[in-house]
C-alpha cells in the first residue's frame, strides 16, 4: 500500500537499506536522477520489471513532476 513520506523519512529508510526506484522515462533518468536510484520507467512497470528488487527491503518510489 503506498504511503506518502517526507524527506527525513526517505533519508531514514535509505540508511536502513531501502531501495530507491525512480519511474522516470529513460532519457530523463539519464539526464538527472537521485544517487543510488534504480530506474524503472513507469510505462514499463510490471511484475517482470520489478523482479530485481529485494522483496524483503522497503521500496521508495519517486517521480519528479515538472508541473
Amino acid at each position: 500500500m503506498p504511503t506518502p513520506i517526507d524527506r527525513d523519512q526517505v533519508q531514514q529508510l535509505l540508511e536502513q537499506g531501502a531501495q530507491l526506484v525512480e519511474v522516470l522515462p529513460e532519457d530523463e533518468y539519464e539526464y538527472e536522477h537521485l544517487p543510488g536510484a534504480i530506474d524503472i520507467p513507469l510505462k514499463t512497470l510490471d511484475a517482470e520489471s520489478v523482479r530485481a528488487l529485494d522483496r524483503g527491503r522497503p521500496v521508495i518510489v519517486y517521480c519528479y513532476d515538472y508541473q
